[in-house]
């Protein structure tokens, strides 16, 4: 299971130095050639030398990188001891011999990005293109007309990422994760055999999506190779791939869009029983809230809710019967159908 999370990490081949210059055609950001300066970050530096000795990285082994460097683990351990003493307002960050205090700064950085750092959960993903030589995953490297720049490229040879694309494949880019993968196969074991359920919600699509690899910063897109270590990085879901990963053990549902799947759990009669409990300032705040989960624009349709359940769960016979019994009809699965209020 680690070598099937770590899978497409390691050496290309031989020839590992000799990629393919290639510019992503996503529509959300550039390929790191923008005309404003590139801020070099103590993160872009670790990058460009571990680049230098090892050769071009994988998108996923950069997610890593930059989402779960050892200096915003730090900054999370800091953060979880000053919650746990009490959460004292004077608080001090002493660093002994600080050279320059690049690290500090990090873990600053890291005080100010909390909420995004905890809601990440270490799981990345490898960018694969169809080319005329076969399926290449794109690799990320040193840009050589700009030193302090990075660029994405092309494997020169087959790498292990290629091994999750389907034979049926339509689309010339790709996204997968290898990681998730694991997660849904050992959450199908886990059900299939004790029972229980998972729903799982992220923004996401069902294998129709191509490039979702995206930047965040200050709730504003950013490119993704612009200022490493100072942006969130994001990709979205492929429903598809987690259902063909729980590989017939379990049943699925989904995906559906969140305003399908908060309006079935009845959303709009909780939002009336609190807006009439409420005063002005705090039914507004509801409405907004409401707006911001249900509208198409927002997260309505962004968001996606997907299940995995045991299969007796869908077909009845989740009770034992007697011989005079008739096979009873399964309830509906809440939220993946509308509720009978009575």
């Amino acid at each position: 299971m680690r070598v099937l999370a770590r899978v497409g990490v390691g050496p290309l081949c031989s020839a590992a130095r000799a990629v393919i210059p290639w510019f992503w055609r996503g529509k959300y950001f550039s390929s790191g050639r923008e005309s404003a300066e590139n801020q070099v970050t103590p993160m872009l530096r670790h990058l460009m030398y571990k680049i230098k000795a090892t050769g071009p990285i994988t998108v996923a082994e950069y997610m890593k990188e930059v989402l779960t460097n050892p200096a915003k683990l730090l900054g999370i351990w800091f953060i979880s001891e000053w919650m746990a003493t009490g959460r004292n307002a004077a608080f001090q960050l002493v660093e002994l011999g600080p050279g320059r205090g690049t690290l500090l700064g990090d873990i600053l950085r890291v005080f100010s990005q909390l909420g995004s750092v905890l809601k990440n959960c270490d799981i990345s993903i490898h960018l694969v293109e169809k080319t005329p030589q076969g399926w290449r995953e794109v690799f990320i490297d040193i840009d050589p007309q700009a030193s302090d720049k990075l660029r994405f490229v092309l494997a020169p040879c087959v790498t292990p990422a290629e091994v999750f694309i389907q034979s049926d494949e339509t689309r010339d880019h790709v996204e997968v994760c290898p990681e998730a993968g694991v997660i849904i196969q050992e959450l199908s074991q886990r059900i299939a055999l004790t029972g229980g359920a998972a729903l799982i919600a992220d923004y996401g699509h069902d294998g129709t999506k191509t490039d979702t690899f995206r930047g965040f910063c200050g709730h504003k897109l950013h490119d993704v190779l612009i200022a490493p270590g100072t942006a969130d990085l994001t990709a979205d879901v492929d429903f598809s791939y987690l259902r063909r990963m729980a590989e017939g053990k379990v049943a699925s549902l989904g995906p559906i869009k969140q305003q399908t799947f908060l309006k079935n759990m009845g959303i709009d009669v909780r939002l009336k029983v609190l807006a009439d409990k409420s005063d002005e300032p705090s039914r507004q705040q509801l409405l907004q809230g409401y707006d911001m989960l249900m509208n198409p624009k927002k997260m309505g349709e962004r968001f996606h809710f997907f299940a995995l359940l045991p299969h007796q769960r869908l077909h009845g016979g989740s009770h034992p019967m007697n011989a005079c019994q008739s096979k009873p009809s399964p309830s509906p699965v809440a939220g993946f159908g509308e509720l009978a209020w009575r």
